[in-house]
């Protein structure tokens, strides 16, 4: 294909995706409740395989070609507009995920760090050891993982899989209810930023084993202790360079937000390349960056871009990658719905008998299970690696899928029915 070939189609596929998303979107809002993270999930499904496959295969390969392209040489290379497609979903999921971190309240979270703790232990301790066992049996009875992957690596992977938590969602139904400043909240965003990082420690040792390095467990966890403690310690002064400079020239100008911009983009190469991925290195840098009309003029400038443009197109790449009609026998069937109540016991359940232990009355608590509970955005993340390191099949793919997507569309109507009428003083959190 010529440049001018993958321009047009790229065109094409963007303005499907843009309009599939709004038209579900606008429909899961008025008629489920759901966020526009959750809708997004669902368009991404209906516009693979799952589903506009099976209605037009023939229009769906074209549109959004999976086949490889065969060279006058027989070599195989990965079709170029999938992987444009890829390369722009990342670039939206790192700057959503540094407008998350902007929105993390460190100072709120030092106060209860305790409770969080606790939170955050049962959030990973209890989802782990139940995704390990049940990866034991999958291991040795069916098609669920790479012949490469040992029984150990295979525990690991689906421990950290059933450990992650919509982080990114989970904020957004925070923020969009005014809970993000509370204290409730804030236990809740420590909590789950905290099991999303053990998980990915998680999943660098995993392609450790796979790969049969012990280096890219090493750097990948070192690579991230150090990122951390450099953000924190020399990064966090160094950025409040930022608010002078607001004040100085009366908001952000361009130069200020290309400076921000290219800041962003190091830190995600950075982390991507130490092996904890690009997500870590923006959300961590959201968290640092400082507070204030800076802060508020950055989200202001990139916030609807990112989210009515680019993050969209992650959802409908990951989705490409799904395959319900994988699932066809009884059999595969009872697996999924035993991997959704694994997953609901694990988190949901385990993390609202903590956030009770921790205090909170019983409506705080079932509420933060349900958020904790729900996967979404960063699952679809760490399953799409483990597809693509040769970890997991198709098919255990598309079955985890199927739970982060139940699971997520759980979240949003259970928040809304636990806190109807409720309202909370953030100025007193």
């Amino acid at each position: 294909m010529s440049n001018f070939d993958l321009v047009i189609q790229l065109f094409l596929q963007l303005t499907v995706i843009l309009v599939t998303c709004r038209i579900v979107t606008i429909l899961g809002r008025r008629y489920l409740g759901q966020t526009d993270v959750v809708c997004e999930m669902i368009a991404g499904v209906m516009l693979g395989p799952s589903l506009l496959g099976l209605i037009a295969p023939d229009f769906q390969q074209w549109l959004f070609p999976k086949l490889p392209i065969i060279t006058a040489l027989g070599d195989k290379i990965p079709n170029p507009s999938m992987s444009i497609l890829y390369a722009i979903s990342q670039i939206g999921l790192a700057i959503y995920m540094f407008l998350i971190g902007l929105e993390f309240n460190t100072k709120l979270l030092k106060h209860h760090i305790k409770s969080a703790s606790l939170l955050s232990a049962a959030g990973i301790i209890t989802p782990f050891i139940l995704g390990a066992i049940a990866s034991f049996w999958f291991y040795h009875n069916g098609n669920f993982f790479q012949p490469k992957v040992t029984p150990w690596s295979a525990a690991l992977y689906l421990g950290a899989s059933m450990t992650i938590t919509a982080f990114p969602m989970l904020a957004r139904i925070l923020y969009e209810r005014g809970l993000a400043q509370t204290r409730f909240g804030t236990l809740a965003l420590g909590a789950a930023s905290v099991d999303d990082a053990v998980a990915w420690c998680l999943l660098a040792i995993v392609l450790a084993s796979v790969k049969n390095s012990l280096s890219i467990a090493i750097l990948a966890i070192g690579g991230g202790i150090c990122y951390v403690l450099f953000a924190i310690f020399i990064g966090q002064p160094l950025l409040r360079a930022f608010t002078r400079m607001t004040k100085r020239d009366a908001g952000v100008n361009r130069q200020t937000l290309t400076l921000m911009l290219i800041i962003l983009m190091f830190c995600a190469w950075f982390t991507d390349v130490t092996g904890i991925y690009a997500i870590f290195g923006a959300f961590v840098l959201g968290a640092v960056t400082p507070r204030g009309e800076f802060a508020q003029q950055i989200r202001q400038y990139t916030e609807f871009i990112t989210t009515s443009f680019l993050l969209p197109i992650f959802f409908v790449f990951s989705g490409l990658n799904t395959q319900i009609g994988l699932v066809n026998t009884p059999t595969l069937w009872g697996i999924t719905f035993l991997i959704i109540a694994i997953a609901i016991l694990g988190k949901g359940i385990a993390c609202m008998l903590a956030a009770k232990l921790a205090g909170e009355n019983w409506r705080e608590s079932a509420t933060i299970g349900a958020l904790m509970n729900a996967r979404g955005l960063m699952e679809l993340i760490i399953l799409n690696i483990g597809l693509e390191q040769g970890i997991i099949t198709p098919t255990l793919f598309t079955i985890m899928v199927i739970m982060a997507v139940i699971t997520t569309l759980m979240a949003s109507p259970l928040v809304a029915f636990l806190l109807h009428n409720t309202i909370y003083d953030n100025s007193s959190a």
